[in-house]
C-alpha cells in the first residue's frame, strides 16, 4: 500500500482509502468494493502491478440510519479520487454493491464481478457499464447458474468461470481475469 488518505462523502461522511501501486501511467484505476470479508489486500497489491488499485472502508451496515444510497455516495466520491475511466471489482456482497451502484448511475467505466448474491440484486439491465460475471468452477450448481443467468440478463456482460475455484476465490487466479477485463475496456474507451 503506498497511501492511505480520505474522501468526504456527499452527506459529509469521511470515507479513508488505500492506495496501491502507482500501476500503468496512462492507465485506469481500480476501486475494489469490500463484500463481507475484508481478503481485498492481497488481491490489490496483485493489480497495482498494472493499475492503480483503491480499497476503501465501506459503511457499517445494518445500523437504523443506513441507507444504500449512502454507499453509492461513497463510491462516488472514491472513484471521483480514482480518476476518470476508473473500474469497479467486487466479490459477493460487495459485487451486489458495485453493480447496483452502476444501476443508480455511479460513473463507472466497467464493472466486474465474483459470485455476488443474486437476491440482492434489482433493476440490473439498467446497468449500461461493461460488465465481467465471474464464477468458481468449484461453487455449488446454484451459484454458478446465477452468474450465468445474471450475465444473460445484463445487457454488456459477460461471464466466466475459473476452474478449480470456490467462493473463497484465489487472488492469484483472478488477478489476471480482472487485469485483463479493465486494460480491454480501458482500450476500447481510448485515452481517458
Amino acid at each position: 500500500m503506498d497511501e492511505v488518505k480520505t474522501v468526504v462523502s456527499r452527506d459529509g461522511t469521511a470515507i479513508a482509502y488505500a492506495r496501491y501501486g502507482a500501476g500503468a501511467a496512462d492507465g485506469p484505476a481500480v476501486v475494489l468494493v469490500g463484500g463481507a470479508g475484508d481478503g481485498e489486500a492481497s488481491l490489490a497489491r496483485l493489480l497495482a502491478r498494472s493499475f492503480p488499485v483503491f480499497v476503501y472502508g465501506r459503511r457499517e451496515r445494518g445500523g437504523s440510519g443506513y441507507a444504500v444510497e449512502r454507499e453509492f455516495e461513497d463510491l462516488a466520491a472514491v472513484l471521483a479520487a480514482a480518476g476518470p475511466g476508473a473500474a469497479v471489482h467486487g466479490s459477493g456482497a460487495g459485487g451486489s454493491l458495485a453493480l447496483a451502484a452502476a444501476a443508480a448511475g455511479v460513473p463507472v467505466a466497467a464493472v466486474s464481478v465474483f459470485e455476488p448474491p443474486c437476491e440482492a440484486l434489482g433493476a440490473l439491465p439498467e446497468v449500461h457499464a461493461r460488465v465481467l460475471v465471474v464464477d468458481g468452477g468449484a461453487s455449488p450448481a446454484p451459484v454458478r447458474r446465477a452468474a450465468r443467468e445474471l450475465s444473460a440478463l445484463l445487457p454488456r456482460a459477460r461471464h466466466r468461470t475459473l476452474t478449480g475455484q470456490t467462493h473463497e476465490v484465489a487472488p492469484h487466479v483472478l488477478a489476471p481475469v480482472l487485469a485483463e477485463f479493465v486494460a480491454e475496456v480501458a482500450e476500447s474507451a481510448g485515452p481517458v
